[in-house]
């Protein structure tokens, strides 16, 4: 573990962020796509508008807007693969 510390230069204790919990939940939206199949991006997607509507009514950090954004075209780009709306 101290080499981690090392490596990624941490000296304080660690502080959980929501965009920790964000990485995690895209972690997990794409192997239930993997695993799933493209269906399971009805998900993503309604986490990604449910998390744009927060970053544009509380949060407004530009970071997280684009983050939330671009989880939303892709998962919606899965959405017209797999129904064959393009």
């Amino acid at each position: 573990m101290e080499k981690v510390k090392r490596f990624f230069n941490i000296e304080t204790t660690y502080k959980f962020e929501m965009n920790d919990l964000r990485a995690l939940i895209q972690v997990v939206n794409v192997g239930l796509i993997m695993m799933f199949g493209l269906s399971v991006s009805w998900f993503g997607l309604a986490l990604a508008v449910f998390g744009l509507v927060k970053d544009f009514t509380t949060d407004r950090h530009l970071n997280s807007i684009v983050m939330h954004l671009a989880g939303a075209v892709l998962n919606f780009y899965f959405l017209n693969i797999l129904y064959g709306w393009i």
